[in-house]
């Protein structure tokens, strides 16, 4: 059993908090909240301690010095001391004189939000490729390291593995909590669907095999379905498909054909965008320059008796272009049919927890991953690098 941020005496000391503050962002607002939000309890833990709190976090990936601006933590340290109701001071770098020099004159409950850890990917990807140097120095800036960031927990980091294998180190609250809401996944109550949307397949091998014989049934909508619908032999039109996966696709309908539940309608558009014709087709009648763009009514029943008989659910991936109103009922009404359901209804992160999110399903769920990635990882049986270094009991 790892640590917790509970085991440590932290009085006094200065505590790195690494922080999941990767949130969308549009024209300067902040879209959804809630990754900040939710590490808040730790971050108001140290501080109800006497800690000095140092926060590192993420935000986007930083490819030029052009995304600098747009992925600044600044727009983070406005709206984390609105909800902290103290003032979080901002250091604009990720280490240097000024950086040292805040630390050094902290008091006891002040917090620090240093400048996105990822800036330092301009420079080799130090922070990405867990660069032994950096990792050391944001170490000697604390005393002790607590991993509150689970969206990352899965990468080797110089922000994450790379300090935890220097400073004494332990989890934070959400880290916590998700470990704890997902180890019921690993001995589900019975019946237990899965429902696995998003665009790729090839994204998801290892998972959809490990997935499809642990569940009762697997549920596929969103992109990834039509590469599956082309595999059992319908035409789908213009609408995404991964070619080399149809082979991998084929041999698991044949083997698993009792499970997998695949779409038998469709919302059809040939283009993209808001306010286009849409169509509702069966799988059988998309026209070749059509695009299948969200799961049809019928589909959306035949999902609905599965979910309604199932003691767990467990949901990765949209099943439709949510982003746009007219391909956004099927995921909204799963939402409402999970919502409804009596069954343990975890959402693994992402872009199905921005949904559930945005169309006001949150509290209805048990449990809303904060990763994507990492969630899937941990589901895979994988190893969370970033967690495995952390002290045990």
């Amino acid at each position: 059993m790892k640590k917790t941020i509970r085991d440590f005496e932290l009085k006094g000391k200065k505590v790195i908090i690494r922080c999941d503050f990767n949130v969308p962002i549009e024209d300067g607002v902040i879209k959804d909240d809630s990754r900040i939000r939710k590490s808040l309890k730790t971050i108001r833990y140290a501080r109800s301690e006497g800690a000095k709190v140092i926060l590192l976090s993420h935000l986007g990936r930083v490819k030029s010095e052009e995304d600098k601006e747009k992925y600044s933590l600044s727009l983070i340290s406005n709206a984390l001391s609105k909800l902290l109701r103290k003032k979080v001071i901002f250091i604009p770098k990720t280490r240097g004189e000024e950086v040292e020099k805040a630390i050094n004159s902290m008091h006891e409950r002040d917090v620090i939000l240093l400048e996105n850890t990822r800036f330092e990917d301009l420079d080799g990807k130090k922070e990405s490729k867990n660069n032994k140097k950096l990792g050391e120095y944001w170490a000697n800036l604390g005393d002790i390291f607590i991993n509150d960031a689970f969206g990352t927990i899965h990468r080797s980091h110089a922000s994450n593995l790379g300090i935890s294998k220097i400073l004494h180190s332990g989890v934070g609250f959400l880290v916590e909590k998700e470990i704890k809401e997902l180890e019921k996944l690993q001995n589900p109550k019975r019946p237990y669907v899965i429902i696995m949307g998003g665009s790729k397949i090839s994204d998801k091998i290892e998972l959809v095999k490990k997935l499809v014989k642990k569940s009762d049934y697997l549920l596929i909508g969103g992109g990834m379905a039509f590469t599956f619908l082309k595999a059992s032999g319908f035409n789908i039109g213009s609408s995404l498909c991964e070619k080399d996966q149809i082979p991998f696709c084929k041999k698991l309908l044949d083997k698993y054909s009792d499970k997998i539940v695949l779409p038998i309608d469709v919302i059809t558009a040939k283009e993209i965008k808001e306010n286009v014709k849409t169509n509702e087709r069966f799988i059988n009648e998309i026209e070749e320059d059509e695009i299948g763009l969200d799961i049809g009514p019928k589909t959306i029943k035949v999902f609905k008796h599965y979910l309604d008989d199932s003691k767990t659910v467990f949901w990765n991936g949209p099943v439709g272009y949510f982003e746009i109103k007219e391909f956004s009922k099927g995921t909204k009404r799963l939402c409402q049919i999970i919502s409804e359901s009596k069954a343990y209804r975890v959402i693994g992160g992402g872009d199905t927890a921005r949904a559930v999110e945005e169309m006001g399903y949150s509290k209805k769920m048990n449990h809303i991953s904060t990763g994507g990635g990492a969630s899937l990882t941990y589901l895979e049986g994988v190893k969370l690098k970033a967690l495995e270094s952390i002290d045990e009991k």
